[in-house]
């Protein structure tokens, strides 16, 4: 039968020094409640300010899921991948939900997105022009002369941006990736991706998410049927010269007999056997080639992938804004914990240096 221990001294005083000390701290507290009353107050009045004073964030959600198809990927994209220095092998796609997620962030798919035209109070203007027009940057900018005349018009060009133009687009980019942008996968079982932006101002937020999940599904159409699009569009040249020969050869064919009314001479037999020989082979060339480009037409539009939306930002946008009674219950429980904390600190201080 085992005896049950005493409790050590030692531990029992630890114990019963606990318990003083939170008394202490208890009655310390209840001590200052006018300090902590007032610090709380004005916790809650700067929360109600910043309520009053804050503008509500639209937020604007689309939900798309990406085709993925699993035949053929090692014959028809191994080369693409393997150009960008992804391994695809085991049948991993060069374009899964993870790389997607990051293809949306992307400088490239974002700037192409902010270049875009959108309709403003009546105005075509670029939604980047827009992001500076409602973040109030051109204010900020007027310090600085050299920012002045920075303008992004419709239909610029990226590649003739001067370097103050790239590094504006690079500083919003990385703003909107950081505090606007958002993309995950609600669900890791399931390949669909939600995308959100998150800004001040609704119009932009509905555009600039749909012209950048746009400019996601164009580059990921176009890069994935890179190589079937270019048969097509040689197999389209051939039939188009082919076409030309056939037509031009049977006109000739018709010419000889026309000037040749008399069918016995030898050179006019001759002659005309052989256009019909060129045309004969010509049209056989032909009828595969087009043969051919059909196939490569069906081929090309099974094999197109797809990024479907499922569901797409609608007026009026999700508005997000603290509210009166959240700003007063907030920032009066943070002011009057900070003041706590700051007190207790003070009082241990206090005791620290006493002993």
């Amino acid at each position: 039968m085992k005896e049950n221990k005493p409790v050590s001294n030692s531990d029992e005083i630890s114990i019963k020094e606990l318990l003083l000390k939170t008394q202490q701290i208890r009655r310390f507290l209840l001590g200052k409640w006018l300090i902590i009353l007032i610090a709380g107050l004005l916790g809650s009045a700067i929360g109600l300010t910043y309520s009053l004073l804050s503008k509500p964030k639209y937020i604007a959600k689309l939900t798309f899921v990406v085709e993925n198809e699993k035949s053929n990927q090692l014959g028809a994209y191994s080369g693409l991948a393997n150009m960008v220095g992804v391994d695809i092998g085991g049948g991993e796609d060069l374009f899964s939900s993870d790389n997607i997620i990051e293809l949306v962030k992307s400088r490239r798919m974002i700037e192409n997105a902010l270049l875009t035209p959108a309709d403003v109070d009546g105005k075509k203007v670029t939604l980047i022009e827009q992001y500076i027009t409602f973040r109030k940057l051109r204010k900020r900018w007027s310090k600085m002369p050299e920012l002045t005349n920075i303008r992004y018009e419709i239909n610029c060009n990226p590649s003739t941006f001067s370097r103050l133009q790239d590094s504006i687009v690079e500083i919003i980019y990385n703003d909107l990736i950081k505090t606007t942008l958002g993309v995950s996968k609600p669900n890791k079982k399931l390949s669909i991706i939600e995308c959100t932006v998150t800004t001040t101002n609704e119009l932009f937020s509905k555009l600039f998410l749909e012209e950048l999940i746009d400019n996601v599904s164009k580059f990921y159409i176009e890069t994935k049927t890179k190589r079937l699009k270019q048969n097509v569009d040689i197999l389209q040249k051939r039939a188009d010269s082919l076409s030309r020969i056939l037509t031009s050869s049977t006109f000739s064919i018709a010419s000889v007999t026309d000037q040749n009314l008399n069918p016995a001479k030898a050179m006019v037999t001759a002659g005309r056997s052989r256009k019909e020989i060129d045309l004969q082979v010509a049209g056989t060339v032909y009828g595969e080639v087009v043969k051919n480009l059909e196939l490569a037409k069906v081929t090309l539009q099974k094999e197109t992938p797809l990024i479907q939306v499922i569901d797409s930002p609608i007026y009026p946008l999700k508005k997000n804004k603290v509210g009166k009674l959240k700003g007063l219950v907030l920032g009066g429980l943070l002011a009057s914990f900070l003041i706590i904390t700051a007190l207790i600190g003070k009082r241990f201080y206090q005791l620290m240096m006493h002993d």
